[in-house]
């Protein structure tokens, strides 16, 4: 269906109509996207047919005062020419049922009447076509029909109970996949909050069976959940930006999303106000995560697993900064890179920290100094022990770790090395042959030896800090217990808790932190 869309701000552009099946507006709250598809919904010569799960599942008396046809519209309308009537029906939710169960009564009633031509079979209702999906989606329950009502059969409660008593995830996906059917033929089908009430697991499945139960009609969804726009893979994509309401125009874009930036990546910072931070990490478990969002609070921080995926999306989204205007910084683990690396990723807008990896910065100095002092103990003996616990660690592992040192620039080497170009297979084939020529790995692990040896002789804790890669640093160099901690976890959360106030201490760790970190 061609879809005409409303006026843009800039009135230089021609007025833009797009072609689809499902339309996805999304946008902050207050930018203005529900206008817009109220707008939208009120240019087209179709139809159009609201639903919305939140104003359903509770009493709304404004339900019926929406654009296009709606399902309290359609109660009333029944009401006013039927004499089977029902009293006590608040929300929308029920006069769906009552529609629902009034079509099963009709049914019932044409069946007995032309019981000669049915040849013994029903006809199929709208609520068999619901039951069918529904039951699909929560395998556990079902659906009764007897004496004139709907009931539930499943969960906990071993008898049969009214629909009313369904969580408001359950009603929600009842709601959806009955509303849609009361549409008409080619019908916008305009969606208010998609997401709500759904959870994450099964909202695309939800989305994918309401759309298949209508083909024929045209989807519109408002939404500002990126999880719910990122689903709709086949959707056009609208991202409003703000909304003039005294000229009544929007300044919006319409999304294409580039295919090396994942969708839901782009589609998170496109619905953010916020510069963009990538973080390594996966989930508000790590300590990625939980650090730098408090870190931060300037940016959306987005964490996004490995140091490749922050580093090549960084690189992707800074590439079409003309497009969207927003900054993008990156944050990768120092783990043993190069000077040479580093400067590359900095010239990158990618930060490298002055610590080997994240859990490093829980260790730097002025951390531990003000933990220790708001613990109650010592800054000065928590620190020098510390201190001496990890230069120790480290002298105990020195070869080990200039071995691994050594490994990393030595492929870093090669992989420079090989990428040349060559303009035949000779070339190649001799530039193979002379590869690791000028790779010399015994003198290069013999002098970080002598420089780690270094290290250790002057205690020279923020050079250690820097180049050692030890998982088991935190709980092994003491802090935790120094401190009065029972565990590590414990320890980070307490750090954390210092990051949230706004005292002093909070202020003076921050600004340690970022020092290290190095984001400009």
């Amino acid at each position: 269906m061609k879809i005409e869309l409303p006026q843009h701000k800039n009135t230089r552009k021609s007025q833009q109509t797009v072609d689809l099946r499902t339309l996805t507006i999304i946008g902050a709250n207050g930018a203005g996207k529900s206008r817009f598809g109220d707008e939208t919904a009120r240019l087209q010569k179709s139809n159009v047919f609201c639903i919305s799960a939140l104003k359903a599942l509770f009493i709304n008396p404004d339900s019926d005062k929406r654009i296009g046809n709606n399902i309290t519209r359609l109660y009333n309308e029944l009401q006013a020419k039927t004499t089977y009537k029902i009293e006590d029906v608040d929300t929308e939710f029920e006069r769906l049922m009552y529609l629902l169960m009034y079509e099963e009564f009709v049914n019932v009633m044409a069946y007995k009447h032309n019981d000669d031509n049915n040849k013994g079979r029903l006809p199929r209702t709208k609520l068999d076509r619901v039951q069918h999906r529904w039951e699909s989606i929560f395998p556990d329950n079902k659906m009764l029909r007897a004496t004139g009502n709907l009931s539930i059969k499943g969960g906990n409660d071993p008898r049969p109970y009214s629909p009313m008593r369904l969580s408001d995830g359950e009603k929600t996906v009842f709601y959806l996949l009955a509303s849609v059917l009361f549409a008409e033929s080619h019908s916008i089908i305009l969606v208010e909050d998609p997401e709500v009430f759904l959870h994450h697991s099964i909202m695309k499945s939800v989305w994918d069976s309401v759309e298949q139960l209508r083909p024929d009609c045209t989807f519109i969804y408002l939404t500002h959940d990126l999880e719910f726009a990122a689903s709709r893979s086949e959707s056009v994509c609208v991202w409003v930006k703000s909304f003039d309401a005294e000229k009544v125009q929007w300044d919006y874009e319409i999304l294409s999303s580039p295919n090396d930036l994942p969708e839901d990546v782009y589609l998170d910072l496109l619905g953010s106000r916020k510069p963009i931070l990538f973080i390594e990490g996966t989930d508000n478990r790590s300590i990625d995560v939980r650090l730098y969002t408090l870190l931060y609070p300037e940016y959306t921080v987005k964490p996004l697993g490995g140091c490749s995926k922050v580093i090549e999306t960084t690189r992707t989204f800074n590439d079409l900064k003309s497009f969207h205007h927003i900054e993008s910084h990156g944050i990768v683990d120092r783990d043993r890179r190069t000077n040479r690396e580093i400067e590359s990723l900095q010239q990158r807008n990618i930060a490298v920290p002055d610590v080997a990896e994240v859990e490093n910065l829980l260790l730097i100095e002025p951390v531990i100094r003000i933990v220790a002092q708001r613990m109650g103990q010592n800054p000065d003996y928590v620190f020098g022990t510390v201190r001496s616990n990890i230069i120790k660690m480290f002298q105990d592992e020195l070869e080990a770790q200039a071995l691994l040192h050594t490994r990393h620039r030595t492929k870093r080497e090669i992989e420079y090395i090989i990428d040349r170009r060559s303009n035949n297979i000779d070339d190649y084939e001799e530039h193979i042959e002379t590869l690791t020529a000028n790779c010399n790995p015994r003198e290069l692990y013999n002098e970080l030896c002598t420089r780690f040896a270094r290290y250790v002789t002057e205690r020279r804790y923020n050079r250690i800090m820097r180049v050692y890669n030890q998982k088991a640093m935190l709980p092994n160099c003491g802090v935790v217990q120094l401190c009065g901690f029972a565990n590590k976890d414990k320890y980070l959360k307490f750090i954390l808790s210092i990051l949230r106030e706004n005292s002093e201490d909070s202020t003076a760790m921050r600004q340690a932190l970022r020092e290290v970190v190095g984001l400009k």
